[in-house]
């Protein structure tokens, strides 16, 4: 990812005359670290965002927290001033030291570029690049911060001959061995978890439940585990968790009632914000292994469960759409074609992991910092040259309205779905819409925003249009990963508290089938 300016000249055009790099040009820094991160997602390797001096380097922090938190790898390149243009009021200098702290894994500051120093300049990147794939440790963001004095014009040297010999695999410890013979296992898996890991323990005869991104897993825990009822015929004798968090706070809460819940790092460090963990074991599921096998009986009983939850939720709807049905048509489609799918924050993540049947394609989230900043950017990133499907709200999508200046490369099908609540959906679910007056609610935290939003992606050359059926959402889609572009489809959902009331309705009616013969 290159952005426009002068000091990054060098930089720009390095990238620019290597063939074997990619290289897109986003004049938004911001959006450009994004659809960065995206395209990292996608690949699982370092992506490198090069930007100029002064503000547009603060304008990376938003996507460094979210990579350096998601344990996604970027190369962070800042061009900077000299040292004798510091302090003295010369334009575009800005403090870029350390710029990001703590969230990056390694922070290089060579010195003003000069060519006696060319020498120094490949174990350098390289130890960017390995930094920033997790070698030695976690995969992250890191930072070059590089000092350029004019003329910013050069001829470039010939990139040196690498050491392909060079071996830096990381190998981890083997599993330890886990007492679960028989036992009644619960699995949680959260941002991290592939699905290899997954069908190992699904093959181990653990029951495997996870958050919005992770693939294979069965659905509908959260809606199974907020009743008690429900929970008495399926609570585990151990719970294992792996990756990040999932987003039902009612599943945690399960989990920490649990005597036993044993952390698995064969995705990086489990996160335990609960303090629930008890112990931590190197290693994944290994089937072959007896002392991993659970209980198949055990297993059984979880999917009979979420397939008999499954068969109720399809006869549910029919025409009519709300914010859970949006979320169930679009990963039907991304289901069906085999498209990378992302999902926003706030309510889009919790519909996906709470109501929709288990995704079989690849699915992205900014899981990291949980941040509605860039999420349109990163479904750029993800899609580009590709298909792949977004779903977010109205809030999201204005936040990140810069990424529609650009948006994607050629060869792109990109269908982004907007639940359009007129608000932040979210807020309506917690204290804050109790207690607060109307007004002052509408104002600080729904803070609707009256824009048609298919009129916005028209304005900006993409294809934009309006829905309020399921037939027309299932169309629009369709038509949207059918031509190349960007397809922004908004659907118009009930108000943020018609929304709650029908998460209420469809929590009674789960524990209501549950007990009805």
């Amino acid at each position: 990812m290159v952005c426009p300016g002068s000091r990054s000249t060098p930089l720009a055009l390095a990238v620019a005359r290597r063939g074997e790099l990619s290289v897109h040009v986003r004049i938004d820094e911001r959006s450009a670290a994004f659809f960065a991160l995206g395209r990292a997602l996608v690949t699982g390797r370092p992506v490198a965002v090069v930007v100029t001096s002064g503000t547009a380097a603060a304008e990376l922090h938003a996507a460094v927290a979210e990579a350096d938190l998601a344990r996604v790898p970027l190369l962070v390149v800042t061009a900077d001033r000299p040292p004798e243009l510091h302090g003295v009021g010369a334009p575009q200098t800005i403090d870029q030291q350390r710029l990001f702290g703590s969230k990056v894994r390694l922070y290089e500051e060579p010195g003003v570029a000069r060519g006696e120093a060319a020498p120094s300049w490949r174990p350098l990147a390289r130890r960017l690049y390995q930094a920033a794939s997790g070698s030695g440790g976690l995969a992250g963001p890191v930072h070059l911060n590089a000092a350029f004095v004019e003329p910013l014009l050069g001829e470039p040297l010939e990139v040196a001959e690498d050491d392909h010999g060079r071996d830096d695999t990381v190998v981890t410890a083997p599993s330890a061995t886990l007492d679960l013979a028989g036992r009644r296992v619960l699995c949680v898996v959260g941002a991290g978890v592939s699905a290899e890991v997954v069908a190992r323990a699904q093959a181990a005869q653990w029951v495997v439940v996870g958050d919005a991104t992770a693939r294979g897993t069965l659905a509908y825990a959260d809606p199974l585990c907020r009743h008690d009822e429900i929970w008495e015929s399926l609570v585990p004798d151990v719970v294992i968790r792996i990756g990040g968090v999932p987003a039902s706070k009612f599943l945690l809460q399960r989990v920490a009632s649990t005597a036993t819940v044993i952390a698995l790092d064969v995705a990086g460090p489990v996160a335990d914000p609960d303090g629930a963990l008890t112990r931590r074991v190197v290693g994944g599921p290994d089937p072959g292994d007896p002392s991993h096998r659970g209980d198949a009986a055990y297993t059984r009983a979880w999917r009979e469960a979420s397939a008999r939850l499954g068969e109720r939720l399809d006869s549910l709807w029919g025409d009519e759409i709300d914010e859970v049905a949006v979320a169930r048509h679009v990963v039907a489609a991304a289901n069906a074609h085999e498209a990378a799918l992302v999902v926003g924050s706030s309510m889009p993540v919790r519909d996906v992991e709470w109501w929709t049947p288990s995704r079989r394609g690849p699915v992205f989230s900014n899981r990291g910092a949980n941040g509605i900043d860039g999420v349109v950017s990163t479904f750029l990133g993800v899609a580009d040259g590709a298909s792949a499907i977004g779903l977010v709200g109205d809030v999201t999508m204005l936040h990140d309205v810069s990424a529609l200046v650009d948006g994607p490369g050629p060869g792109t099908s990109a269908v982004l779905v907007v639940s359009d609540n007129a608000g932040g959906g979210i807020f309506s679910f917690l204290a804050q819409a109790r207690q607060v007056p109307v007004e002052q609610f509408e104002s600080l935290f729904g803070t609707p925003r009256h824009h048609d939003l298919a009129a916005v992606a028209t304005a900006f050359g993409h294809h934009g249009e309006r829905v309020d059926s399921a037939r027309a959402l299932d169309a629009a889609i369709e038509g949207g990963l059918a031509r190349d572009g960007l397809s922004v489809v908004v659907a118009q959902v009930p108000s943020r508290s018609l929304n709650v009331a029908r998460h209420e309705e469809l929590n009674a009616l789960v524990a209501h089938w549950w007990s009805a013969p």
